[in-house]
């Protein structure tokens, strides 16, 4: 699903250049579930914004299900985005305009799929919010816009997620109940699951922790999960 190569990223900063990413090689395959952690400022969530197309790499390759993300332009990679990809960052990017419900049907209305208003009410009932779906994201607490764009991220069942720290502004239960709800999906569907965590019980519960230091893959270690 996933291959990286020599993939680097810096900022250019009036000091000079800031070094974000250093030559990172790294393969996922299909239906993996890998944690990505690290202190902060170790490059996690830059990664994931370059694995979803939204930051630009200084140098290196990246490519998602065979497709090399450098060959598509920015139309390709909003399509890619839609289709592809469930992305849940810690700014939660709600359209203020449109219910919980409308928010959470959005991307399956884009896409043109008839049934886009069950499947979303389906998924906010998932992120028990199903008496919340005629509500504007304005009238919504913090920790219920975040699971608003979760269940957005996840309503049409993607290939690949790509989640910085999901439970960050959630109460233990509804974080515990957000994540098994990833995993879920991960069994349910193959999808291949990328998850920046400071939480050592979850990354347990991933099948890879791929541990970041100072913008470089330190480590790479395996798991055996059991059933």
């Amino acid at each position: 699903m996933i291959k990286l190569t020599e993939l680097s990223m810096s900022y250019s900063l009036e000091k000079g250049q800031l070094h974000v990413l250093s030559g990172m090689n790294a393969a996922i395959a299909d239906g993996e579930t890998v944690a990505i952690v690290g202190p902060s400022g170790s490059g996690k969530t830059t990664l994931l914004l370059l694995l979803a197309g939204l930051e630009q790499p200084r140098s290196g390759a990246i490519e998602l299900d065979g497709v090399a993300l450098a060959d598509l332009d920015g139309d390709a990679l909003a399509d890619m985005r839609r289709d592809t990809l469930g992305i849940v960052f810690q700014s939660f990017h709600l359209v203020p305009s449109l219910t919980a419900l409308g928010n959470v049907a959005l991307p399956l209305e884009i896409a043109g799929k008839s049934d886009a208003r069950k499947r979303a009410r389906t998924m906010l009932d998932k992120v028990g919010l199903a008496e919340r779906e005629t509500h504007y994201p304005s009238e919504l607490s913090g920790g219920e816009q975040q699971r608003v764009a979760i269940a957005r991220a996840l309503v049409h069942s993607p290939k690949l997620v790509l989640a910085d720290e999901p439970t960050g502004n959630l109460d233990i239960r509804t974080g515990a109940k957000i994540i098994d709800i990833l995993f879920d999906l991960n069994a349910d569907a193959g999808s291949t699951l990328l998850l920046v965590t400071h939480d050592t019980e979850i990354a347990r519960r991933c099948q890879r922790v791929l541990q970041l230091h100072e913008g470089k893959l330190i480590e790479d270690e395996r798991h055996a999960i059991s059933d």
